[in-house]
């Protein structure tokens, strides 16, 4: 049987998990597994209303910790207990927050022991608010939201939707994966990767033909999210430049779209002329069709020819960049080959002057295009070369962001 992977900026983390009283309580059930999961310490506070729709022991059977309620506030055991709870948390995350409860956390009540805790904590407080759309754009919450946003209090949404009183608007909790989102953002802060520009491409190319039809590859674009991902749980300041491909975007993370090789070239240009680093996952197009048919070409006993032109190489382009204005100061590339793999990575690196190639063999079953794992060797230009073992590709990305890091290290000791 196998166990859920940990995420590594949040495993062996302690966070408090606040649920008040809203239909959404039901979701901070599963969010609390989740974080669980990535290998993080959960205690949750549970308001009195919140015990109107889940209780302490939900909890427990999910965290394996003991959910903490206002009896507990006023137990033989309860001196400063909410001094306790705070101490050594790396995050407070209220999730469901009522009106009420960011109406008091606004105003600095403490007559319970949620908003005790709250008021006594020093690690970064999130809010996930959940209520009806009347209640959330009314102008006496938005003010509360403001008071909380200038005191450095985090917001996770809400989001659109159905509400449980059946009108559609702004007022929904954010999903569980959703949060976690936002909290792998938060606490990436001040990380090895704060106050950088991390660029990367991810995704393969659609080159037209027609109007219609296209030339493209099997890219899933999974190994570029997740190294968009690993830099943010860094700190960075991450642009994903993204070919047609549709996972969701890492929270936190400016995501650029783009179709053919020509759009990705453009965009990369311009995102890199202040990056520090660029990550280029993406198996972008080497030829296109030199000329694109105005109508669908129709099926005939002929069969047509197409006349295939170069692409501009992308990063042959960025090498050069770099080489006359020092940005971005590293240069990672990707080398998906079929036959020679480490001699092929090697050429790639030395010609497109790549600070650190990551070569893996598309031919694997268990690697590469369209799965979940990857089988990579990562060739630096000083010659070192590192195989690594069968990974999942957010393992992959860890692997090279944490390479990423000691590139950077050196490069600033060398300015």
């Amino acid at each position: 049987m196998e166990i859920a992977p940990t995420i590594p900026n949040l495993e062996n983390r302690r966070i408090l998990l606040g649920v008040t009283g809203s239909i959404a309580a039901y979701k901070a059930a599963d969010l609390a597994s989740k974080l669980t999961q990535a290998g993080m310490q959960v205690d949750v506070i549970l308001s009195a209303a919140a015990r109107k729709f889940v209780t302490p022991l939900t909890f427990q059977s999910v965290t394996g910790r003991k959910a903490y309620t206002e009896s507990d506030l006023w137990g033989e055991d309860a001196h400063v207990l909410h001094v306790g709870l705070v101490e050594g948390a790396d995050a407070f995350m209220i999730a469901p927050a009522t009106a009420n409860t960011i109406a008091k956390l606004a105003t600095g009540q403490a007559e319970s022991l949620l908003t005790l805790t709250a008021l006594a904590a020093r690690c970064p407080l999130i809010v996930a608010p959940a209520m009806d759309v009347g209640m959330y754009e009314n102008i006496a919450t938005q003010e509360n939201i403001k008071i909380l946003h200038e005191r450095g209090v985090f917001f996770a949404g809400p989001a659109e939707g159905r509400m449980a009183s059946g009108l559609v608007g702004k007022g929904r909790m954010l999903e569980p994966t959703a949060l976690i989102g936002v909290l792998r953002q938060v606490l990436g802060q001040g990380g090895s990767l704060d106050g950088r520009k991390i660029v990367v491409t991810a995704g393969g190319t659609h080159e037209p033909v027609d109007p219609v039809r296209v030339l493209a590859n099997r890219s899933s674009g999974k190994q570029g999210f997740s190294l968009a991902q690993a830099a943010i749980d860094r700190g960075g300041s991450v642009v994903l430049i993204a070919g047609p491909v549709t996972l969701p975007t890492p929270v936190g993370v400016r995501r650029i779209d783009v179709t053919t090789a020509a759009e990705m070239f453009e965009a990369t240009q311009e995102s890199v002329e202040n990056a520090d680093v660029l990550l280029m996952a993406a198996a972008v197009a080497d030829f296109r069709p030199g000329e694109i048919a105005k109508e669908k070409i129709k099926r005939k006993n002929d069969v047509p020819e197409i006349t295939l032109e170069r692409t501009d190489d992308i990063l042959a382009a960025v090498s050069k960049l770099k080489a006359k204005s020092g940005r971005p100061r590293v240069i990672v590339g990707f080398a998906a080959e079929s036959q020679k793999l480490i001699k092929n990575a090697q050429s790639k690196l030395e010609e497109k002057g790549l600070d650190l190639i990551i070569a893996n063999d598309i031919t694997a079953a268990d690697a590469g295009f369209a799965v979940d794992t990857n089988r990579v060797t990562l060739i630096d230009r000083e010659g070192g070369s590192e195989e690594l073992p069968l990974m999942t590709k957010a393992a992959v990305a860890e692997e090279v962001l944490q390479k990423v890091v000691e590139l950077l290290g050196a490069a600033d000791d060398g300015s």
